[in-house]
């Protein structure tokens, strides 16, 4: 395991029990019956354990969304053509994507990450380039990419969070860019769960039932044919994993290894927080599920992790939409912490602590 890498997996801890426990105090002590916030609470407490500090801010928001073009677009799974991933990666340099919209919504601000999108892209003051190659081979046919591409990819990950430390960043989400990256990403959730590929296939992009089926096929074959080792996530990557989903997996351990929070999108969010955590499983701390996707393998996924989705709004684009409202609920419940008055610093009787 490269030296990068394996610095990064070492410097994740648990989360830091004290300033649970000073969070949880304050929020039992707020002007409110306990409790009545639900999630909310309950993430801010998370969040004080994640950034060691019983009141954290998250001022400074990033969502880093990778595109990455993938091979086995050449067996009929998508909806859409394969050059649909580099027009897409150029709207969202143009700003008009529906991630440019909720990022700009939101205050956060956005990194596009070129993984390996076909053809490339002239420099562009808002597009980071780690290219690997010019996407993944075809795993319904072979690998993915070879195994030093596979550490390239969480590599490159971790290099594009330690760029944006520098710029500060207390909270970062994922995001995704890929035309047939669901299937890889099925492909990735079957090897590490241990379930079937029916049940964790979707329709993706919106192809037919009959197409669907055609898919589960083709994730059945890819598992067939790479044969991945349930005990090696880097072996999982290279096998049927996308570059993008790599450096995500880099994303999130970069993240936890620095004490950010992270707050990962849909399912190929998912797939790539179940490498990391495969390799790394302290990684699941520092992880907020933002949404639950119509994808129906991303509750699988999530279940498998032990995550409660924030919000159920039934949404599959990825780009990191749902991670941009998962970041500004994550934001709220910390202001919450910080913001609110306990019952004594308001004046206010708490008659349930008073026996009334």
């Amino acid at each position: 395991m490269p030296g990068l890498l394996l610095t990064t997996i070492e410097m994740i801890k648990p989360l830091d029990k004290g300033a649970m426990a000073e969070a949880r105090s304050r929020q039992d002590m707020l002007t409110k019956p306990r409790g009545s916030l639900g999630m909310l609470e309950d993430l801010s407490v998370k969040i004080a354990g994640i950034c060691r500090c019983a009141a954290p801010s998250l001022g400074n928001k990033a969502i880093v969304v990778m595109a990455a073009d993938h091979g086995v677009v050449a067996e009929g799974v998508s909806a859409y053509p394969q050059e649909v991933t580099r027009q897409m990666v150029a709207n969202f340099l143009n700003g008009c994507a529906a991630i440019n919209v909720l990022a700009r919504h939101t205050g956060v601000r956005l990194v596009v990450v070129d993984m390996g999108v076909i053809g490339g892209f002239e420099a562009h003051p808002s597009l980071v380039c780690k290219m690997i190659d010019f996407g993944t081979k075809n795993i319904a046919r072979g690998p993915a990419m070879s195994r030093e591409q596979a550490l390239d990819t969480l590599e490159a990950g971790i290099a594009v969070v330690e760029a944006q430390i520098s710029q500060g960043l207390d909270i970062v989400g994922t995001g995704d860019m890929g035309i047939g990256n669901t299937t890889s990403a099925s492909a990735v959730g079957a090897a590490i769960t241990g379930l079937s590929a029916a049940e964790l296939t979707g329709t993706g992009t919106g192809i037919s039932e009959e197409r669907l089926s055609h898919k589960v096929r083709i994730v059945n074959q890819a598992l067939e044919t790479n044969q991945p080792s349930h005990d090696d996530a880097i072996d999982i990557l290279a096998k049927v994993g996308g570059f993008e989903i790599g450096g995500l997996a880099g994303v999130i351990l970069a993240a936890a290894a620095n004490h950010i929070p992270v707050v990962i999108d849909g399912f190929i969010s998912g797939a790539a927080a179940l490498i990391a955590v495969k390799l790394a499983p302290l990684t699941r701390e520092y992880l907020i599920a933002s949404h639950l996707s119509a994808e129906p393998g991303h509750l699988l996924m999530l279940d498998y992790m032990r995550l409660t989705p924030l919000l159920n709004l039934k949404m599959r684009l990825g780009e990191g939409t749902g991670a941009a409202l998962g970041i500004s609920l994550a934001e709220a419940s910390v202001k919450i912490l910080k913001e609110m008055l306990t019952f004594g610093e308001a004046d206010v009787s708490d008659k349930s602590r008073e026996g009334g």
